[in-house]
């Protein structure tokens, strides 16, 4: 038999074979009758049809237009077919599939000439792939549940292929051909991670798809083959020149365009512009990189989201895939200044760290996050760690780098906040029925119930702290006690309330127990002697601590914070899920009276008591020029000190610590930076909003 014949016998066995395996696809599998084959395949195509690709989920700051990073596993994002340029489609029509608009999916003379090109080595799937089996191949490896089921898909041989027609054809009856082809151009991959013509075309050129040019279109039309081989990108453009030089023939020859375009056009060097874009929180433009440790705040928020998965990896593979918009609440002109000052204020080279975070009463959105330190994994530059047995072994510390989550929100413990967690004593006696004038005399120093074995604060085996002063010592109210931080006056309070009632407002106002320390006293088995917890021994976070402030601002309604302003799905549906979390937790004249006595401690004064005769932050009123309320915290020896401030509109917290060594003391001379953080805060957020005042305590909450 002469070799030409035996070809094309070849050549028409195959033919039958594929003509039968679109008739009949799976009977052959499992014995499957004509019918439950068919039915399978109908049921698949319709999975195929509705499959929705990962795309990349967009984070901006609360003007909606501040881009501040994206999540994706793949750069992608779906647009409408009438966004993309006409040139691109024809394209891609005549690099991969120039009787697309003829047939049903499967291509049979385009298959005739694979087969009589390939007939050598006996393969029938090479080169007779439809833009329809290419995105029916793309969708089945995207909906894969294993390694072993993308395998499968991807397979080179003729059972994958003709599983793959059976589909194309099947989805061609489903979808129209600008679906078919909206959903290819959608998914398809371009290179240099660049999934869908949206991200080829911001990857290569930094435009939108429906701006490209015929010789841009005509560039990315020829990558799909082989992204590699073509790529633009390289320093040598020959073969990428080549491969569009050739797409612009098949353009001409398909009518798209004249020869007169297409030889023109051959003439023009690929200019590219390239972009790179950011994943997650990692390496974000000097524009943005402020926002880094507030955008690693939103990762971990939408990780805690019961509602997003069922585990935290879940979540954030939706977060990753899911193609969301997310609007943040954090405002970028306060962000940019409150950065500034706290950058001016402690150097980013500083062991120590400042940070600030700002809430908004009644609703728990973060408004600003700032902290003198760079979001960025390398820390091979950075200063020695403070600790002696880490600095001996040469160990880096997490500056002026670090991904720590210093201001909350992540797993990090926190820091011990002083006499900031007075605050939820004094609740916990309001509530209890104590009023604003509870008197209690405070010595300089006071032994209590609470048994302390050995230390500073111990007399004879139980707790007795002492104040800062000897000028606090006297009769005081929670007006003047809290104005003036009386150590003997809380901890006497705290004895007649009990310290479980106390940890668990804490609890109640967001406060969680990260350490094992922490968690072992707060144990509902042994709060009851926790008596040291008044002066605020636990570690907590700005973060926490503003929210539980904002409780007070918000008349006693506990917002749990929330980085999202608002958030809308891939369909441009706005999202119930991401809504602000908020319940009343105390009673609203418990709210005003704690504020009351708040007020004493900024020099703004309380509208129904004394406040004493001095206060621990008398000039946070005239920085902020509006009524506020706080308190400051400093831990022994000042190894940490905060400021806690808020107004009816924000409340602010901020910290100066080393998150390395807890025992390494910030010193007298930082505490008022945490003060000053604060009202710089405020003063940002509330620039342009009226002044408001609290609404004073009434009724027996004040007096007895």
């Amino acid at each position: 038999m002469a070799r030409s014949t035996r070809a094309m016998l070849k050549i028409g066995v195959l033919v039958g074979l594929v003509v039968a395996g679109l008739v009949f696809p799976l009977a052959a599998a499992g014995g499957l009758s004509l019918k439950a084959g068919v039915d399978a395949i109908d049921r698949l195509s319709v999975t195929i049809g509705e499959s929705t690709p990962p795309q990349t989920t967009y984070v901006y700051a609360a003007d909606g237009t501040t881009l501040i990073s994206q999540f994706f596993d793949e750069f992608r994002r779906n647009v409408p077919l009438d966004d993309v340029s006409p040139v691109m489609r024809h394209a891609i029509v005549a690099a991969e599939d120039a009787r697309f608009y003829d047939h049903n999916g499967v291509d049979m003379k385009g298959i005739v000439r694979a087969i009589a090109a390939n007939q050598s080595s006996g393969q029938v799937e090479q080169g007779a792939s439809t833009l329809t089996m290419q995105y029916v191949r793309g969708a089945l490896r995207q909906n894969a549940d294993s390694v072993e089921e993308i395998l499968s898909v991807t397979e080179q041989t003729p059972s994958r292929k003709l599983r793959e027609m059976r589909l194309a054809m099947a989805v061609e009856e489903q979808l129209s051909k600008e679906e078919i082809m909206e959903r290819y151009l959608n998914d398809v991959y371009f290179g240099h991670r660049a999934y869908g013509i949206y991200a080829a075309s911001f990857v290569y050129f930094s435009k939108a798809p429906g701006d490209l040019t015929l010789t841009e279109a005509a560039t990315l039309a020829g990558l799909v083959q082989a992204p590699s081989a073509y790529d633009p990108a390289a320093s040598d453009k020959t073969e990428a020149t080549d491969r569009r030089n050739w797409v612009l023939d098949r353009m001409e020859s398909l009518g798209y365009i004249t020869a007169e375009q297409a030889e023109k056009t051959k003439d023009k060097p690929i200019k590219l512009n390239l972009s790179q874009p950011t994943n997650s929180c990692m390496d974000l433009s000097a524009e943005v990189m402020t926002y880094g440790f507030f955008c690693d705040y939103v990762r971990h928020w939408w990780r805690a989201q019961p509602q997003f998965g069922k585990t935290p990896l879940d979540r954030e593979n939706d977060l990753r895939r899911g193609g969301y918009t997310i609007i943040t609440s954090i405002d970028p002109a306060a962000q940019k200044e409150l950065q500034a000052h706290t950058n001016k204020t402690q150097a980013k080279g500083s062991q120590f760290a400042l940070g600030t975070v700002a809430v908004e009463p009644g609703t728990g959105r973060v408004k600003a996050m700032a902290v003198n330190r760079n979001f960025e994994l390398d820390q091979s530059a950075n200063g020695i760690h403070s600790h002696p047995v880490a600095s001996s072994k040469g160990v880096k510390g997490s500056y002026p780098n670090t991904v720590n989550a210093l201001m909350g929100g992540g797993e990090m413990a926190g820091y011990q906040a002083g006499s900031t967690f007075k605050m939820f004593t004094m609740l916990a006696a309001l509530e209890a029925g104590m009023p604003l004038d509870t008197q209690i005399n405070s010595p300089h120093r006071v032994a209590t119930k609470y048994p302390v074995a050995s230390g500073p604060a111990s007399c004879g085996g139980v707790w007795c702290p002492s104040n800062a002063s000897g000028s606090m010592a006297g009769l005081r109210t929670m007006w003047s006690g809290f104005g003036m931080s009386v150590n003997t006056y809380f901890a006497q309070l705290i004895q007649r309330v009990g310290a479980d009632k106390v940890v668990k407002m804490a609890e109640r106002l967001g406060l969680q127990w990260r350490s094992d320390t922490d968690q072992y006293y707060a144990d509902p088995e042994r709060s009851e002697g926790w008596g040291a917890f008044t002066l605020g021994v636990a570690d907590t976070t700005p973060l926490e601590m503003a929210g539980a402030y904002a409780t007070l601002a918000a008349d006693g309604k506990f917002c749990r914070p929330t980085p999202i302003l608002k958030a809308m799905d891939s369909t441009g549906q706005e999202m119930t899920e991401t809504a602000p979390n908020c319940r009343q937790e105390i009673d609203e004249q418990v709210a005003r009276a704690a504020t009351d006595a708040a007020r004493c401690v900024t020099g703004y004064k309380a509208a129904k008591g004394g406040c004493g005769p001095w206060s621990t932050a008398p000039g946070v009123y005239k920085q902020v020029d509006r009524p506020v309320a706080g308190k400051t915290g400093t831990t022994d020896s000042t190894r940490a000190a905060w400021f806690v401030g808020f107004t009816p509109q924000l409340a602010a917290a901020s910290f100066i610590a080393d998150p390395d060594n807890p025992f390494n003391a910030v010193g007298d001379g930082n505490s008022q930076k945490p003060i000053d953080a604060v009202a710089k805060a405020i003063t940002e957020v509330l620039k342009d909003q009226p002044k408001k005042d609290f609404t004073p305590p009434s009724g027996k909450i004040v007096h007895k």
